[in-house]
């Protein structure tokens, strides 16, 4: 009990603190792969096009649209979730592009890329109901019980879709550090899933994906020229934004359908 008393009160200091920036850093965080894709899509204009057309052979206008759509689609998505202005227009579009590129890269049929990607929808997804709780504080007075449901359940399901993120970093050997960290890393999903201990939880993942994404994903200490470049660099910035959908989950919290929210009408 003294153990859970001294974690909680760490967790109220940190939250305190980082009150008035959280968010944003992790608006930030949660946008950092569309901005690098979107980037990149500009410098590699020609190599992206040319890879579409030769994989699907759908010819050069399909293929520059392509490109195009993904490149205004991310950097358009990005600028207006920044700027905080039709957040909610830019997170479907956003969604949007994460389908088409699900589809296009055959990412579909690849189990751990296709749980990365739900993970990054779930980061979107808590976005949204960001947005949502955003837009209906500018109608005080209004009766606002049946219109949160649907945000209630958008953070139900961006906390569910965020965890998959971590079911691709177990490692299933027999080492005993392998072993702790599939039994610790599988408790904190479970309790970010379920709403118990929500802020904490997310808060430990977020140091852990951390931690682990700056040792595996080192993208810069690879020579630019090395396709392992390009590929850390992505795998860098996706999980970079699913910290900022954990990110979202400690500044704001489980929503209604949680076990937090339970204990306090028990």
């Amino acid at each position: 009990n003294r153990r859970r008393f001294i974690a909680d009160n760490e967790r109220d200091i940190f939250l305190r603190v980082t009150k008035q920036y959280l968010p944003h850093i992790a608006r930030l965080c949660l946008i950092s792969t569309f901005l690098e894709d979107g980037i990149r899509m500009w410098f590699q204009w020609s190599d992206q096009k040319e890879y579409i057309e030769t994989t699907w052979g759908c010819g050069f206008f399909l293929a520059t649209l392509f490109v195009l759509i993904n490149l205004l689609g991310q950097l358009g998505g990005c600028i207006l979730i920044l700027s905080r202005n039709f957040v909610q227009y830019a997170c479907f579009g956003l969604f949007g592009i994460i389908a088409l590129q699900t589809v296009a890269y055959s990412i579909l049929w690849d189990p751990k890329f296709l749980m990365r990607n739900l993970a990054l929808g779930g980061g979107l997804l808590l976005l949204l109901a960001e947005s949502r709780s955003e837009g209906r504080s500018m109608f005080a007075g209004v009766p606002t019980m049946r219109e949160s449901s649907p945000k209630q359940y958008m953070q139900l399901g961006g906390r569910v879709l965020l965890v998959l993120m971590f079911m691709t970093l177990l490692h299933f050997d027999t080492s005993f550090l392998s072993i702790l960290q599939n039994l610790v890393g599988t408790a904190l999903i479970v309790l970010v899933a379920v709403g118990f201990k929500t802020k904490l939880a997310a808060l430990t993942l977020v140091i852990w994906l951390l931690a682990i994404n700056v040792y595996f994903n080192a993208f810069w200490t690879i020579p630019a020229y090395k396709p392992m470049h390009d590929f850390l660099k992505y795998d860098f910035f996706q999980t970079t934004s699913v910290i900022g959908g954990l990110l979202l989950v400690v500044a704001l919290g489980p929503g209604g359908v949680s076990m937090d929210e339970k204990k306090k009408e028990w």
